[in-house]
């Protein structure tokens, strides 16, 4: 951006942190803080190894620089202004999730449609944080970055002492990687007088068994008597490797025989009645691919991360990064809930064609001088599209 954009949009930054509500971090006096400053130019760096003994240290230096981005790290220090990092004396660290909406697999057909994906895999996420791992709802905090994506964090006492190596693992547990399905279609020894090999039946976990066991039991019921009270039932069984017409129609029969599903519930799969566990395997492999949660692992597993500040502004949107309670969550709207500039005209000169959808307006701009909504001329110039004025 030029000179001129550059200070129309850092005044507009400073007056908004004037009466911000910023939220901050637990022992914030104990976190590094960094900051990315608006320039003129092509270069940017942040101003890091940065510490605060006040809250009222802190808002004065939002309201005097307007930073673009303002961060603090995961972890807490005994030193967090020390200008190196073996100098700060590392004591613990948050737990943070990260969820990019750009990285997730499929198509996107515009920034909306991105930022909503973003969510539900956010709430699938959250699944696995509260069901798997039994946090409370009011000890996991969810964050929109302003951005592209959404955060949790996580400032319990017995998560705050994990090693990157352990925080790896939780990121492989939720994105099922090294999930075996030999483990959870197995077999279990029978008494009785017959061979050691006749004796053991198929099982696998019931729908109420914890962790992934549990997980697949109620994806592969649920998933498949639905289909079995589709009259294409057939059709969609037959598009899975190794299912044919006379073994999908199996299947249906299974799944429409509420005393074999029931018994299925419970992990029996002697209620299959002869239809091999390969065959349900291949439907389980594609049902991981969708319970599985998309989680950027480098963040979680990186103890010493900086984080975006809730509370602050994203200096490549313009808007807030937004707390939100679980409740709040499902409902909320970045597009309208996360845009705090108001609705009076600004002039801008646009540089290339941009489109964007914000508070329910479809927003489409071409070259050349126009007027728009201040927080849409702050989105523009923010995202490189337009300059400020004539």
């Amino acid at each position: 951006m030029n000179e001129r954009t550059k200070q129309f949009v850092v005044s507009a930054f400073q007056n908004y942190y004037a009466t911000a509500d910023i939220k901050l971090p637990p022992d914030f006096t104990s976190r590094e803080w960094g900051f990315i400053e608006f320039t003129s130019g092509q270069d940017t760096f942040m101003k890091r190894h940065r510490a605060f003994g006040s809250e009222g240290e802190l808002h004065d230096y939002l309201r005097g620089i307007g930073p673009a981005h303002a961060y603090y790290s995961v972890a807490y220090y005994e030193y967090p202004g020390a200008p190196k990092m073996k100098e700060k004396n590392w004591l613990k660290a948050d737990l943070i999730f990260d969820i990019d909406s750009d990285h997730l697999p499929g198509g996107i057909n515009s920034y909306a449609d991105m930022l909503e994906k973003g969510k539900r895999e956010t709430l699938k996420l959250l699944e696995f944080l509260m069901d798997d791992f039994g946090f409370r709802e009011d000890q996991v905090h969810a964050v929109f970055s302003g951005g592209r994506g959404y955060h949790f964090h996580i400032s319990e006492e017995s998560v705050l002492s994990l090693g990157s190596a352990e925080r790896r693992e939780i990121v492989d547990y939720v994105s099922s990687k090294g999930l075996n399905l030999e483990r959870i279609f197995t077999k279990k020894d029978i008494s009785g007088d017959a061979g050691a090999e006749s004796a053991k039946i198929s099982v696998f976990p019931s729908e109420d068994d914890g962790g992934w066991g549990g997980r697949i039991n109620r994806h592969l019921i649920s998933y498949l008597t639905s289909i079995s009270k589709n009259e294409n039932a057939v059709d969609i069984l037959t598009g899975f490797d190794g299912i044919g017409k006379v073994k999908a129609k199996k299947i249906i029969d299974v799944f429409q025989d509420e005393s074999r599903v029931a018994a299925l519930k419970k992990g029996k799969m002697d209620a299959l009645g002869g239809i091999k566990k390969e065959l349900l395997e291949t439907i389980v492999n594609q049902g991981v691919e969708q319970m599985a949660a998309c989680v950027d692992e480098p963040v979680t597993a990186d103890i010493k991360r900086l984080i975006r500040l809730p509370g602050s502004l994203h200096g490549k949107s313009g808007m807030k990064v937004t707390a939100l309670s679980i409740d709040e969550l499902e409902t909320f709207e970045p597009l309208n809930d996360a845009v705090v500039f108001s609705d009076k005209s600004e002039k801008i000169k646009v540089i290339k064609p941009f489109a964007v959808q914000m508070k329910g307006k479809d927003l489409m701009v071409e070259e050349g001088v126009q007027e728009v909504p201040e927080y849409a001329a702050i989105y523009l110039m923010c995202r490189g599209v337009a300059e400020y004025g004539r």
